[in-house]
């Protein structure tokens, strides 16, 4: 005699089953066996694969907008790396170019970077401004500036370096690459005044002669005065 068994009642039974399991499982063994449910349980599966691609996308979204501002000059013919300045650079700087400073001396620095040397200029009584195209830097060095009593004297905008008028400044400050120096010695010919100053770091301007120079490798200083014509 052959005995027909109802699917509904199979399947009754073996959830039954499935929860008497559960019930008799100690509390880790019972976590588990609840994970292993959710996995079988395709709307936890689409649930938890939505979770996971949001988190991603955030993340990804996330690194795109920190690293960009640090990408993009890269991708300029002549670009302006941040390379923060060592602290013996940044004594050569204010050592070469104490002697011309007077009351009420303007510095410029174009790329200013995290702001180290316009802090440090203002704290030895430059009216001190930086340039900077990175905007990550320049809410990072107002904030420093800020902290450190300064946000008066050491100020900060976002500014590509080429675009800057040079003209009210009596130092400019650059810490610049060799393929950028020639285009910058032009500029400060046309755009500086007549008894301003050069201090280039690092890389020196290519046709002209400096007045002082401090040579100490990455930490090396230059001082310039434009060339009368």
């Amino acid at each position: 005699m052959s005995v027909l068994i109802c699917p509904c009642i199979v399947e009754q039974s073996h959830k039954s089953c499935e929860k008497k399991l559960a019930t008799d499982m100690s509390p880790e063994n019972q976590l588990g066996f609840e994970l292993q449910e959710d996995a079988r349980n395709p709307k936890t599966k689409s649930k938890l694969g939505k979770v996971v691609l949001g988190i991603t996308g955030a993340a990804a979204v996330g690194i795109v907008l920190v690293t960009t501002p640090f990408v993009t000059p890269a991708l300029r013919k002549i670009c302006l790396p941040y390379v923060p300045a060592t602290e013996r650079q940044i004594a050569n700087i204010l050592r070469i170019g104490q002697a011309s400073k007077h009351n009420g001396s303007t510095l410029v620095d174009l790329g200013s970077g995290d702001g180290r040397v316009v802090i440090a200029a203002a704290r030895q009584g430059y009216q001190a401004h930086g340039y900077e195209l990175n905007h990550w830097l320049v809410w990072y060095s107002r904030l420093q500036a800020r902290l450190q009593g300064l946000h008066h004297k050491a100020t900060f905008s976002r500014a590509d370096l080429w675009k800057v008028n040079l003209s009210t400044f009596d130092t400019i400050l650059i810490f610049g690459v060799s393929e950028m120096m020639p285009k910058l010695q032009d500029k400060f010919q046309e755009e500086m005044k007549d008894d301003a100053q050069i201090l280039a770091c690092r890389f020196p301007l290519p046709n002209w002669k400096p007045t002082d120079m401090i040579e100490e490798g990455i930490d090396s200083v230059w001082l310039y005065q434009r060339p009368k014509h």
